[in-house]
């Protein structure tokens, strides 16, 4: 009878290892998914960016020409009146 519960016992602890290990292979598998997931989502975030970034200064820069063209115009303007 001893026998038999402690190899009902074993059976169960090995079914409950073997069951834990599935649920936590799943979960390492599914935080790697994801980890992938977010990885790839960064490198194309940055490739979108860099593009967006020059746009951005060429854009700032023809700002700022333009209104030191307009301080100097209008300094050469008052220069002229005087």
């Amino acid at each position: 009878m001893m026998n038999k519960v402690i190899a009902l016992t074993a059976s169960l602890n090995g079914g409950i290892e073997v069951m834990f290990n599935a649920v936590l292979e799943n979960a390492c598998s599914e935080m790697g998914g994801m980890m992938s997931a977010m990885d790839s989502s960064s490198r194309n975030a940055g490739k979108m960016l860099d593009p967006l970034t020059l746009t951005y200064k060429s854009t700032r820069q023809v700002s700022i020409t333009t209104e030191l063209i307009e301080i100097i115009s209008g300094a050469s303007a008052l220069e002229a009146a005087e």
